[in-house]
């Protein structure tokens, strides 16, 4: 799934999704554009595609991630840890991170409700979108595409 804020940038897969990021902080692996870009369209299709939910389809996950960085950019792979950003998790409690970016960005932060009425992917797309540095202009755009705004 691609979402309308980052068709521009992602549909043709030059530029790593949401879910396929979603899918690499679940693993715990960093993955640069540049080893991204070293990858054909057919992996980064599975990057995007292949299940990551349960603890094997995890493991398996990393595996194949770790093994393309190997095979196509002859760098060890960097790992992310994965405690601390599963604020995207909770539905029970909007971040602060996104409320802040709401703010920043003039807008209504998603209110309880709305927060837990959103899918997992929606909710680490807001928290990638108010983490980045250099991503949080899709951050408004992304609340407007789910409803938000």
């Amino acid at each position: 799934m691609i979402f309308n804020f980052e068709r521009d940038f992602s549909a043709s897969l030059r530029c790593i999704p949401m879910i396929a990021r979603q899918k690499l902080d679940l693993v715990g692996v960093k993955l640069s554009l540049r080893q991204w870009s070293r990858f054909t369209r057919e992996e980064r299709g599975q990057l995007a595609e292949l299940p990551c939910e349960t603890s094997a389809e995890q493991d398996m996950y990393r595996g194949f991630v770790v093994q393309l960085i190997e095979a196509r950019s002859n760098e060890p792979p960097v790992w992310l840890t994965t405690r601390g950003f599963e604020d995207w998790q909770e539905a029970a409690r909007i971040p602060e991170m996104v409320k802040g970016q709401a703010l920043a960005d003039g807008v209504a932060a998603p209110t309880a409700a709305q927060w837990k009425a959103l899918t997992p992917l929606q909710r680490f797309a807001l928290v990638k979108l108010a983490r980045s540095k250099h991503e949080n202009e899709n951050f408004v755009p992304a609340m407007q595409e789910f409803g938000l705004l």
